[in-house]
């Protein structure tokens, strides 16, 4: 018999997670994740996946992945600091320069990058200025950081963030101060705006990290991200990213100094104790995945076209948008059952798969349809998407 105490906490909480309808129904990937995918049995079109670049399927990647696993096995069971195989140090050479940093390192995921590498980075007082709609990962690196003020500054509230900076610049002998902030906010799309933290930062002692997930493969002429978007090389000090969405394999990573990368891998309990990343495989489809984003930029310049004609025609039909600049466009519907009213329609009458979000993953009455086009969306398949889109509305009362 389980432990009473123990039976009774889960029961509460699962009651708790099925009053709110948090995640009711995890759908089933059985196959390839492209434009159209199996899910749960029947085939749809996917119009919320982070596939950006349409590279989960690239022949050349399967093919690179194959390549190494015959090269170098599954995984080679231990510890990088004990040993590293060659290809994880190219891999990281190869992230260095897609990133334009010294150097960069490689952890599990991207969730273990931000958590290995803030609080390291941190001191007994030192200040983290972080900005509000943050990821979890960010929230969870900071509240590992001990000794350490912290201060959170409004949504995009250049003000506010000075204001926070003069407080933490009131005692200089305090230590250092960190500004670290999402580049593209996930369930809206938005983007930070770089240039006036990194102008706030150098004038006020800070340094900047900067959580480029959504960013990487999708801003900038090359899809290199928001430094490349802003045009603000070499003002950055640390670059973490993700290998799961735009690159569409899995792990995450840290570019900048090669100090940086040093100290990382020597004081990053998740990367020092973590075991066996980044496999043979995931490393050569990877290397592969960042050939293909140099040598194809018409692939960023093709999810962009799909995301302004998407968008768009979202907007013509009446829908809420809200503040999105990126490949990610909610449908903003409110209610939390009008969310899961428009996602389950989609799915069983249209034949499209479209995630809904509610509280507490994004603020009370603010529900919605989280949209990602993607580089390989046809033109056919958005207009399908937004002639169900006009059935749904009008059907559902939304429009």
């Amino acid at each position: 018999m389980p432990n009473a105490k123990y039976a009774k906490f889960l029961e509460q909480k699962v009651a708790e997670f099925k009053q709110i309808g948090f995640a009711p129904h995890i759908r089933v990937l059985s196959g390839p994740n492209s434009t159209k995918a199996n899910i749960d049995g029947k085939e749809v079109l996917v119009l919320c996946a982070n596939n950006y670049l349409g590279l989960a399927n690239h022949p050349e990647m399967m093919k690179a992945a194959k390549d190494a696993v015959d090269k170098y096995g599954a995984g080679m069971g231990t510890g990088r600091m004990i040993m590293t195989y060659d290809i994880q140090n190219k891999l990281e050479e190869k992230l260095a320069s897609f990133k334009s940093s010294e150097a960069a390192l490689c952890f599990p995921t991207g969730y273990i990058a931000n958590l290995g590498a803030i609080w390291p980075l941190m001191a007994e007082g030192d200040t983290i200025i972080s900005e509000e709609l943050n990821h979890a990962s960010i929230i969870d690196g900071c509240r590992m950081s001990r000794g350490v003020d912290r201060l959170v500054y409004k949504h995009l509230d250049m003000k506010d963030l000075e204001e926070k900076l003069k407080t933490s610049a009131k005692d200089r002998s305090k230590g250092k101060s960190m500004i670290i902030s999402d580049a593209v906010f996930s369930m809206d799309g938005d983007i930070c705006k770089l240039p006036e933290m990194v102008e706030l930062a150098e004038k006020y002692d800070a340094f900047v990290f900067i959580d480029e997930a959504h960013a990487s493969g999708v801003l900038g002429k090359t899809g290199k991200g928001t430094v490349e978007h802003f045009n603000l090389y070499g003002r950055v000090e640390v670059q973490m990213g993700t290998l799961s969405k735009a690159i569409a394999t899995v792990g995450g990573y840290i570019a900048g100094s090669a100090d940086l990368k040093y100290y990382l891998n020597r004081a990053s309990r998740p990367y020092v104790f973590s075991t066996g990343f980044l496999d043979p495989a995931t490393c050569g489809a990877t290397m592969k995945a960042l050939e293909i984003i140099e040598k194809e930029p018409q692939r960023v310049q093709k999810l962009w076209e799909n995301t302004r004609y998407f968008k768009k025609g979202l907007e013509d039909l009446g829908f809420n948008t809200g503040v999105s600049q990126t490949p990610i466009t909610p449908v903003i519907v409110g209610p939390t059952d009008k969310a899961r009213e428009l996602s389950k329609y989609l799915y069983e009458e249209e034949n499209i798969y479209i995630q809904a979000f509610s509280y507490p993953v994004v603020p009370k009455e603010t529900a919605r349809v989280r949209t990602i086009v993607n580089a390989h969306h046809t033109r056919e398949q958005l207009d399908i998407a937004l002639a169900a889109f006009e059935r749904a509305g009008k059907k559902l009362k939304i429009l």
